[in-house]
C-alpha cells in the first residue's frame, strides 16, 4: 500500500528480515584438499568460473596451484539442506548475489551437530551467505583470520552447529569422510555440480560461479532396498543401524526377525540369544480390544501402497569409510556395522530432529525472544522459551506456516506450502512472562473499526493531530471517540501510549459492558456425572473416578482447588439417573431417582450445585459411599443421553462443564445406538462410513449444549465396541475433550485417570465462548479446523475452552498484498471467565509480505505446517479413503521440497537432495504423520481408537503434537551434576536428547521418553546394579516391578535427579504422563515403547532412511519431468 497510512509499526522494518552471513569463509575444492591460506597476501587461483577483481572469469579445468594434476575425484552425490538468503529470484533463473559481488556457495556439513563450513574462496573482503549444506562430507575448515569471528543474530533454521573434528586424509588427498548414496543417481562424465542460487537483494552481477565435483569414472553400484520383498537382503547395515526385517517375517518374532539385536558377534541374518530384540509376548489389553496380537502385526514388513518397489540403489565408493558417529550417541555394534555399511545411507548424515532442536534451545536460553522482531525466526515449537511482547502476540497463543506472506496467489501457489495459522487463545503463558492486561473503558467498550468491527491494536494509525484513526485490517478512517482522544507528538505516537496496553501489546484483553453478554456471567459450574453400571464396578472404574474427582477438587489441606465462586454437582446414572441434594445444611445428601429418562428433568431447584468448600463434608462423604452403595448394581445399561439432557437444563442459565465417565455402548434411552463396527469394512473406502455419527441425535443435543454454554468432556472405558464417533460429538462439538482407557484395570490405568482428572479440572478454562479471525485487505479466512460448533463462515461457537484446545485457519489471497505494507490479523475470543468474568481476548500479528519464493521458504514454520496439515489430512479422512489421504500427504511432501528445489536451487545437479533448512525435517515430520494412529494403516487399529486419536489431533496445539509426533527420549544412567536441578524460575535443564531409534539404545543404559500422553522409562539388559540400587532400591533387574508408576523416593541423587526430570515434563504437558517401566526382552509394554522409536521401520510403514530416499526419487522424478502443475488438493490454495 502506499500513500500516508501503512500498516507497518513505527520503527519496524517493512521489508524482509536480513541475516547477514559470516563474512569471508573459505571453501576447500572437492577431491583437490583444504584451500590454502593466501601466500604473501595473494589467493590462490579462484574456482572455474569464480569473478575476480576483474569480473566472471573464464571456466577452466581446476587444477592445483602448482599446476599439478587434480586430485582423483570423490562422489557428488549429497544431501544438501539450503537456507534461502533475503533475495533469491522467486523463479530461480538468476541468483542475486551478495553485497560487493561475491559469491555463493555450497557448504558442506558433516554430521549432525557438526558447523556448516564454507567451501569456496571468496575475493578478500566479500562476505559469503549461507545456502546449500551438504551433509556428509565432515570437511575441515580453513579460514582466513578474520573469518572467526561469531556469527551474529542468525535465526534458528539458519543456526551452525559446533565444528567436527578433523577427517584423515589418504595419500592422495581424498577425505575418508561419508558421502550419502540415494536412490538411482547418475551424473555427468565430467561431475560438475552447479551450486544452488542466492538471496541476496542485491541486483544480478554476473552469473553464480559453480562448485565442480567429479564422480569416480565407471563406478555405478546398484543397491536393494531391504522393503522390496522380492530383492535379497542388503549385504550391509549402516553404523548401529539394527538389521532390516525380512520378508514373509513376524517383526515380533525374535527367532525370525532379529530387530534390534546387540550380539557383536552374530550376523544381522540370523535370530539372537534369547532376550534380545523386540518382546515376543502379545499386546497389553490396555492396547486395544483384542486380547491376542491382531493379524496386522505379520504383515509389518510390508511398505505402505506407494512404495511397494522401490527402485534400487548405487553403493557408494569402496574407497569411501563410513564416518564416525558423534560420541554422544551410543551406536551398538560400531566397529563391525561400519564394516558393511557402505550400501546404506548413514542415519547421523541424514538431518537430524534432535540436534535442530538442542541447537534452538541454546539460543533462547541466552536471550528471550522479543514478539516483533524481524531478525530472529520464532522460536521452535519444541523450545522452552521466555517471550517479550513487542507488539505481536506470544508464538504460544498464535503461530503461522510462514512468517513472510507471499504477495501473490501465484506465487503461493508455487511455494506449494499452505497458508495457515494455528490458534491456541487460552495458552499457558510462563512463570517468568508478563501476565496478559486488562483494558476497561466502560460502558462504551473497547475502541473498534466502525467498518470491519477490529479491536483497537499496536497497528493502527492515528492521524489528523489524533482525531481520527486508520483500520490495519480494512484501511477505514474512523474518527476518535472524545474520551479517547489524545495529542501525537512529533513522530506521530500518541502523548499517552505508555499508559495505554492496548497500544503497546500482542495480546490484550477488553472488559466489555452488557452489550456483549448473552446471559448474565457467573462462574462456572462443575457436574460430575459418574457411571455406576455392572462394569464400572467390576473394572474398579468407580472407586478410581471418586477419589480423582477429590484430588482434583480439593488439595490435602482441604481447601478447593476450583476458581471463587465456581460451584460443584455429583450425580450417579445406569438405567436410572441419580441426583444428590448437598445443601450445606443437611447432616447427609439426599438421592433423588428420576427413573423416566425419556422424559427428563431436574428434581431440584437448589441443592444440586454448591460450594465446594463450604459442603465439602457432605460431598466427600457421599463419594466415599458411592462404591459400596452400588456394589450390589447388576444394571448394565447407563443413559448418557438423558445425563447431557438433565444437566443442559441444569446449568442452562449459567453454563459450566459437565465431566462425564461411560463404560459400555448406550443401548437404552435417549439416544440408543447399536453396535455397527465391522472389522471387514477395515482397509476398505468403507472403513470411512465406521468415523461418523450413526444418527444426528448426539449431533443436535451437543448443538443445544452450545447455546447453553455447556462443556463436556467424556471418560470412555470400553470393553469392547462403543462407537467413538457418534458419542465424541458431545465433546467436540462443545469443545471439551474425549479421553480412553481400553479395557480398563484400575492396577494399570488407575493413576493416568486420576491424574487426568485433575489436569482437565485445573486448566485454565472459559465457557459461552465466540471466537472470530480477522486479516487485512488482499487476504481472506476460508476454513477452520479443529473441534468446536459453526453456525456461519466466520465465527466459531464453544461452550468451553481452555489453554490446551488449538484451531487450524486456512487463509487465502483476495488480491495482490503490497510488498511495502505487513499483512496483519486478528483473533477476538469473546468468553466468559471460570470466575465469571465476560471478557474479549484479543490477539494482534503482523508480518511482512515477501515477492521472492526464497523467504517464503526462510522464514516457514515447519512445526505449525506439520500441525496445519495434520488438521486438514483428518478432516479429509472423513470423506476419502486413508490410503488416498496418506498418499496426498507424502504427495504434498514431494511438492514443497521439489517447489523449493526447481525455484530455489534449480542450478544443483538433479541427483542431490535439495532441502531448505526450514524444512530440511519435513520428510521425517510427514512420516510421523503417516505413522501416527490417526492415518496409518493396518487392521490392527479399531475404528473407536482411531476416531479419538483423529479428533485429539484436531484440537491439539502445535507444542504438543511436535513431541506426539517425535517423542524426545533422554540417556539418564549417568546424569552430571547440572542436570535433573530445578533453578529459581522452575526450569530444569534436561540430558541430551537422543534420536528415537532402537539402535540408539544402550543395553547397559536407562532411557526416558515422552511423547505427550505417557512417559515410558526403558532399562536395558545390561543396566549396572549400582543405577537399579539408587533409583529403584533393588540390585537386579528382575527385581524390578514393572507396574509400578511413580519411582521410589530415594535420598540419592540420581534418584532425585530423574524424579525432577520426570515431574518437569508432566507439568510441561496438557495431560498426565502415565509411567511406564519397561525392561528389554522381559515386558510386553515393549512393544508399545518400540513403536514410539518412529525413525524406525514400524507401524506398518518405512523407516526414515528409507522414506527418504523413497521422497528423494519423488522429487527427482518431478524435477526432472517438470509436469504440468497438478494441486495434491487436500490443501489447495486455488
Amino acid at each position: 500500500m502506499s500513500g500516508p497510512y501503512t500498516n507497518v509499526r513505527p520503527g519496524a522494518s517493512p521489508g524482509v528480515r536480513p541475516n547477514m552471513p559470516p563474512p569471508g569463509m573459505r571453501p576447500m575444492q572437492p577431491g583437490v584438499g583444504p584451500a590454502r591460506p593466501p601466500v604473501n597476501g595473494q589467493h590462490p587461483p579462484q574456482h572455474p568460473g569464480q569473478p575476480g577483481p576483474g569480473g566472471p572469469g573464464p571456466r577452466p579445468n581446476p587444477v592445483s596451484p602448482q599446476g599439478a594434476r587434480p586430485r582423483p575425484p570423490l562422489p557428488n552425490q549429497q544431501i544438501r539442506t539450503a537456507s534461502p538468503g533475503p533475495g533469491q529470484h522467486p523463479t530461480g533463473a538468476h541468483a542475486h548475489p551478495p553485497h560487493h559481488g561475491s559469491a555463493q556457495t555450497p557448504t558442506p556439513m558433516g554430521t549432525p551437530g557438526s558447523a556448516s563450513q564454507m567451501t569456496s574462496p571468496p575475493h578478500q573482503g566479500q562476505p559469503l551467505h549461507r545456502s546449500a549444506t551438504p551433509l556428509g562430507q565432515n570437511i575441515p575448515p580453513q579460514q582466513p583470520p578474520h573469518a572467526q569471528q561469531p556469527y551474529q543474530q542468525t535465526p534458528q533454521h539458519q543456526t551452525q552447529q559446533p565444528t567436527p573434528p578433523p577427517v584423515s586424509m589418504d595419500q592422495n588427498g581424498a577425505m575418508n569422510g561419508l558421502y550419502n548414496q540415494m536412490s538411482n543417481m547418475t551424473v555427468g562424465s565430467n561431475g560438475a555440480m552447479d551450486q544452488p542460487q542466492g538471496f541476496s537483494q542485491m541486483p544480478p552481477q554476473g552469473p553464480q560461479p559453480p562448485t565442480e565435483f567429479k564422480a569416480k569414472t565407471g563406478t555405478r553400484a546398484k543397491r536393494v532396498f531391504a522393503t522390496d520383498p522380492s530383492a535379497p537382503p542388503s549385504q550391509g547395515q549402516p553404523s548401529g543401524m539394527p538389521p532390516l526385517p525380512q520378508a514373509g517375517a513376524n517383526p515380533y518374532d525374535p527367532a525370525s526377525q532379529p530387530y534390534g539385536a546387540q550380539n557383536p558377534g552374530q550376523a544381522w541374518n540370523q535370530p539372537p540369544a534369547p532376550g534380545q530384540g523386540y518382546p515376543q509376548q502379545p499386546p497389553a489389553s490396555g492396547q486395544g480390544y483384542p486380547q491376542q496380537p491382531p493379524a496386522p502385526y505379520q504383515q509389518q514388513h510390508q511398505p505402505p501402497a506407494p512404495y511397494q518397489q522401490p527402485q534400487s540403489q548405487p553403493q557408494m565408493a569402496p574407497q569411501m569409510a563410513p564416518q564416525m558417529a558423534p560420541q554422544s550417541q551410543f551406536r551398538p555394534n560400531q566397529a563391525q556395522a561400519q564394516a558393511g555399511s557402505k550400501s546404506r545411507i548413514d542415519p547421523d548424515q541424514i538431518p537430524s530432529p534432535v540436534a535442530v532442536q538442542e541447537a534452538d534451545q541454546q539460543e533462547w536460553d541466552k536471550m528471550p525472544f522479543v514478539t516483533n522482531s524481524r531478525t530472529h525466526a520464532t522460536p521452535l515449537a519444541s523450545t522452552d522459551f521466555m517471550a517479550v511482547d513487542g507488539g505481536n502476540c506470544n508464538p504460544r497463543f498464535f503461530r503461522m506456516t510462514t512468517y513472510n506472506i507471499p504477495s501473490t496467489e501465484d506465487l503461493l501457489n508455487t511455494a506449494q506450502l499452505p497458508m495457515g495459522l494455528v490458534i491456541q487463545p487460552l495458552a499457558k503463558l510462563r512463570a517468568d512472562e508478563a501476565p496478559i492486561d486488562t483494558v476497561d473503558f466502560g460502558d462504551s467498550g473497547p475502541a473498534r473499526c466502525r467498518r470491519c468491527k477490529a479491536y483497537i491494536n499496536p497497528y493502527m494509525i492515528f492521524t489528523n493531530g489524533g482525531q481520527r484513526f486508520v483500520c490495519n485490517m480494512c484501511l477505514f478512517e474512523n474518527e476518535v471517540d472524545p474520551s479517547y482522544f489524545c495529542n501525537l507528538d512529533m513522530n506521530g505516537r500518541r502523548l499517552d501510549l505508555d499508559q495505554r496496553p492496548e497500544l503497546r501489546n500482542g495480546t490484550i484483553e477488553f472488559a466489555v459492558p452488557k452489550e456483549y453478554w448473552n446471559k448474565t456471567p457467573a462462574p462456572a459450574a462443575y457436574v460430575f456425572a459418574i457411571d455406576v453400571s455392572w462394569n464400572a464396578i467390576q473394572s474398579g472404574m468407580l472407586v478410581q473416578a471418586v477419589e480423582g474427582i477429590k484430588n482434583a477438587v480439593w488439595d490435602e489441606n482441604g481447601a478447593s482447588r476450583l476458581v471463587p465462586g465456581a460451584q460443584i454437582g455429583i450425580l450417579t446414572y445406569d438405567k436410572n439417573i441419580h441426583f444428590y441434594n448437598l445443601s450445606p445444611g443437611l447432616e447427609q445428601a439426599q438421592m433423588m431417582v428420576v427413573p423416566d429418562v425419556n422424559d427428563v428433568f431436574v428434581p431440584l431447584s437448589d441443592g444440586f450445585l454448591v460450594n465446594p468448600e463450604t459442603s465439602q463434608a457432605l460431598v466427600v462423604s457421599l463419594l466415599d459411599m458411592l462404591p459400596q452403595l452400588f456394589a450390589e448394581n447388576k444394571t448394565t445399561e447407563p443413559v448418557i443421553g438423558a445425563v447431557v439432557q438433565a444437566v443442559r437444563m441444569a446449568l442452562e442459565n449459567r453454563g459450566g462443564k459437565l465431566i462425564m465417565f461411560q463404560t459400555s455402548l448406550p443401548t437404552y434411552g435417549p439416544g440408543a445406538l447399536k453396535h455397527r463396527d465391522d472389522s471387514k469394512l477395515y482397509g476398505t473406502d468403507k472403513e470411512r462410513t465406521l468415523y461418523a455419527p450413526q444418527d444426528d441425535f448426539y449431533r443436535k443435543l451437543a448443538e443445544q449444549c452450545v447455546d447453553a454454554g455447556l462443556c463436556i468432556d467424556l471418560f470412555l472405558f470400553p470393553n469392547a465396541y462403543i462407537d467413538v464417533a457418534t458419542l465424541g460429538c458431545l465433546p467436540s462439538i462443545t469443545g471439551g475433550e474425549t479421553l480412553m482407557f481400553p479395557n480398563f484395570n484400575a492396577a494399570r490405568d488407575g493413576a493416568k485417570f486420576t491424574g487426568n482428572i485433575a489436569k482437565i479440572v485445573s486448566r485454565p478454562f472459559g465457557f459461552n465462548a465466540l471466537m472470530r479471525v480477522r486479516c487485512s485487505t488482499g487476504l481472506r479466512i476460508t476454513e477452520h479446523f479443529g473441534n468446536f460448533h459453526m453456525k456461519n463462515s466466520t465465527d466459531l461457537e464453544l461452550a468451553g475452552i481452555d489453554s490446551e484446545k488449538a484451531f487450524g485457519v486456512l487463509v487465502k489471497h483476495d488480491g495482490k498484498l503490497d510488498e511495502k505494507t505487513e499483512a496483519s490479523f486478528q483473533v477476538a475470543l469473546l468468553y466468559t471467565t471460570a470466575d465469571g468474568l465476560r471478557r474479549v481476548r484479543v490477539h494482534n500479528f503482523s508480518t511482512p509480505v515477501a515477492s521472492l519464493l526464497g523467504n517464503v521458504f526462510r522464514w516457514a514454520d515447519m512445526d505449525t505446517t506439520i500441525n496445519f496439515l495434520s488438521k486438514g489430512a483428518i478432516a479429509q479422512g472423513l470423506s476419502k479413503p486413508l490410503n488416498e489421504v496418506r498418499d496426498a500427504l507424502t504427495e504434498k511432501c514431494v511438492k514443497i521440497l521439489s517447489a523449493y528445489r526447481k525455484n530455489c536451487a534449480s542450478s544443483t545437479a538433479p541427483g542431490q537432495l535439495i532441502l531448505p533448512e526450514s524444512f530440511k525435517l519435513f520428510p521425517l515430520y510427514a512420516l510421523t504423520l503417516l505413522k501416527s494412529k490417526s492415518l496409518r494403516s493396518g487392521k490392527d487399529i479399531n475404528s473407536d481408537m482411531r476416531v479419538h486419536q483423529m479428533r485429539m489431533l484436531k484440537g491439539m496445539g502445535v507444542s504438543e503434537s511436535i513431541a506426539f509426533f517425535y517423542p524426545r527420549m533422554i540417556p539418564v544412567h549417568a546424569l552430571e551434576e547440572t542436570v535433573g536441578v530445578e533453578d529459581q524460575t522452575g526450569r530444569v535443564f534436561l540430558p541430551q536428547l537422543v534420536r528415537v531409534s532402537y539402535a540408539r539404545l544402550n543395553p547397559a543404559g536407562a532411557y526416558i521418553l515422552e511423547n505427550g500422553q505417557n512417559l515410558y522409562l526403558w532399562l536395558g539388559r545390561e543396566v549396572p546394579s549400582e543405577f537399579l540400587m539408587e533409583v529403584f532400591g533393588v540390585a537386579t533387574l528382575d527385581e524390578v516391578d514393572s507396574g509400578m508408576h511413580y519411582l521410589p523416593k530415594l535420598s540419592t541423587p540420581t534418584s532425585t535427579q530423574i524424579r525432577t526430570i520426570m515431574s518437569y515434563m508432566e507439568r510441561q504437558r496438557p495431560k498426565y504422563l502415565n509411567l511406564v517401566v519397561v525392561r528389554q526382552g522381559k515386558d510386553q509394554s515393549e512393544i508399545e515403547f518400540s513403536n514410539q522409536l518412529v525413525e524406525d521401520k514400524n507401524n506398518d510403514a518405512m523407516s526414515y532412511v528409507d522414506y527418504l530416499c523413497a521422497i528423494h526419487r519423488m522429487i527427482q522424478t518431478e524435477v526432472t519431468t517438470r509436469p504440468h502443475e497438478v494441486h495434491t488438493s487436500l490443501w489447495t490454495t486455488r
